[in-house]
């Protein structure tokens, strides 16, 4: 186990593991989706991230219904929207993908809110 993860292991608690474990997947565009397959390679490959974390395979959650869609903002992108709702619901113990960061976006942030 490299260090990295073994400091990432070391912050999971049993409360997290009592919760499930979702990997968003999304890439903005059609054109990303056909031509970056090694981001879309990377980005499932996070269940392996789960799985080493602690969680059973049967609680990780693919969220991948927003490949292709732009995220300007959350109208009509339903994973996006589950997982707002999985995560207000207290159901998410791990929310993992690649830039994560993009879900603090302002302009969504008032669209988490509304839920």
């Amino acid at each position: 186990m490299n260090a990295q993860l073994f400091g990432s292991a070391a912050k999971v608690t049993t409360a997290h593991l009592a919760r499930d474990a979702y990997l968003y997947v999304r890439q903005s565009s059609l054109k990303q989706v056909l031509n970056n397959t090694e981001s879309t390679v990377r980005q499932y490959g996070l269940k392996e991230r789960a799985l080493a974390l602690g969680w059973p395979a049967d609680r990780i959650h693919v969220i991948d219904t927003d490949q292709g869609q732009s995220g300007a903002t959350a109208a009509d992108r339903e994973g996006f929207q589950r997982l707002v709702t999985e995560v207000g619901m207290g159901h998410a113990g791990i929310v993992l993908g690649l830039e994560v960061s993009r879900l603090t976006n302002p302009s969504l942030i008032t669209e988490w809110v509304m839920f």
